[in-house]
């Protein structure tokens, strides 16, 4: 029962919801990264993307992990969706570009852009994930599950943080739709 209740209380950090510290209201930070579509890099802006519409913006701690996967296979099923409510969705992770070029098409399907988020950008969002040093002394730099809904003036008009990714299309996918909804 001990050890049932130590594991539990060891997984209960990854299964709460996170905070994030960029709150509806708040200005996005603007960053300039390498970034990926169907394995071919190119320069990503997050002000000029927001020149065609708002911007879904959403983290993920690890490229080629199980929830990262599940999470882009998901994002890419409703691009369409996302394009039809006028947004674009940009996934990032602190991964180099080399991996991520293979992320955007083995699990991204070409469908939408993934990022390499910088230092900064990482800052920025406040999307660190503390993570311990592995057996080889290192720690290793990965961000929360936490995605933003950007709207056109730069503005965070939604966050979803959480390190499950089952919620994080539909949440998002219905902040985007509130944007293009008469007031």
């Amino acid at each position: 029962m001990r050890i049932a209740l130590f594991a539990a209380a060891l997984t209960l950090p990854f299964a709460a919801p996170l905070s994030a510290a960029l709150a509806p209201g708040a200005r996005a930070p603007d960053f300039t990264t390498r970034a990926a579509i169907g394995g071919k890099a190119f320069t990503l802006n997050l002000r000029s993307q927001l020149r065609k519409g708002p911007v879904v913006l959403y983290f993920f701690p690890a490229a080629f992990t199980g929830g990262c996967n599940a999470e882009a296979k998901a994002f890419a099923d409703a691009v369409d969706d996302f394009k039809a409510a006028g947004a674009t969705v940009i996934g990032m992770s602190a991964d180099g570009i080399d991996k991520l070029q293979e992320f955007s098409k083995a699990h991204c399907a070409g469908r939408f852009a993934v990022a390499s988020a910088t230092p900064r950008v990482i800052e920025g969002f406040d999307v660190a994930l503390n993570r311990p040093a592995g057996t080889d002394g290192k720690a290793r730099t990965m961000t929360t599950r936490t995605s933003y809904v950007i709207d056109r003036t730069g503005r965070i008009a939604f966050v979803h943080s959480d390190m499950n990714p089952a919620d994080h299309v539909r949440t998002t996918l219905a902040a985007v739709r509130g944007l293009a909804a008469p007031r």
